[in-house]
């Protein structure tokens, strides 16, 4: 009882915020994320754990060196990435995908092996082979940055298979608008620059 009191008061007055990620899948296929679960239809999707508060544009930004080094190096455009790692991973490393992607930018076995990633949980490891396959991706579908996101995301045979066009998957069309929101605030923070 003590150690729990204890638990509280310190978590009331460090100003610790719990940030794990739900998922629900409706059935109409549209998938749902939230930080706080209103039914027991939701599932444990990304365990983040808690950071202070205070803390939490570091937490953001813990990486950017490593993303601009290879953005730079790739031709891959940084709050894209940045945009990229946010909507993947929310920035947790050792984030695993229920289809077995892995780590911050959730590259998938097979692409980690294609592009040569040495550790998967690696950060530099990861972003590193994350930016090489989104500018293959890009260049593959001749700066249709839509497209790119789309294959990052359902494969690209899948974009090929549905005309060039992003795939009717709810998952991948709600991927894409999400990346592309991220993009625009991460194109419109001074402090990234």
């Amino acid at each position: 009882m003590i150690r729990l009191a204890l638990f509280v008061l310190i978590l009331f007055t460090h100003n610790i915020s719990f940030s794990d990620i739900y998922k629900y899948e409706d059935e109409q296929g549209v998938i749902h994320f939230t930080d706080t679960p209103t039914h027991s239809g939701f599932k444990l999707y990304l365990r983040t754990g808690f950071f202070n508060v205070k803390d939490y544009k570091d937490y953001f930004k813990k990486y950017d060196h490593i993303i601009f080094k290879y953005s730079k190096e790739f031709g891959v455009e940084y709050p894209l990435v940045k945009a990229v790692i946010r909507a993947e991973s929310g920035y947790n490393p050792k984030a695993v995908s229920p289809k077995g992607a892995m780590g911050l930018m959730q590259l998938m076995p097979e692409t980690a092996s294609l592009f040569e990633c040495d550790n998967p949980f690696d950060p530099e490891s990861n972003i590193k082979t994350g930016i090489k396959y989104l500018s293959y991706l890009i260049k593959y579908f001749k700066g249709n940055i839509d497209l790119a996101l789309a294959a990052y995301n359902a494969g690209p045979k899948n974009v090929i298979k549905y005309n060039y066009s992003i795939p009717p998957f709810n998952e991948t069309k709600a991927y894409v608008r999400r990346v592309k929101e991220f993009y625009r605030f991460y194109s419109q923070d001074t402090s990234i620059n």
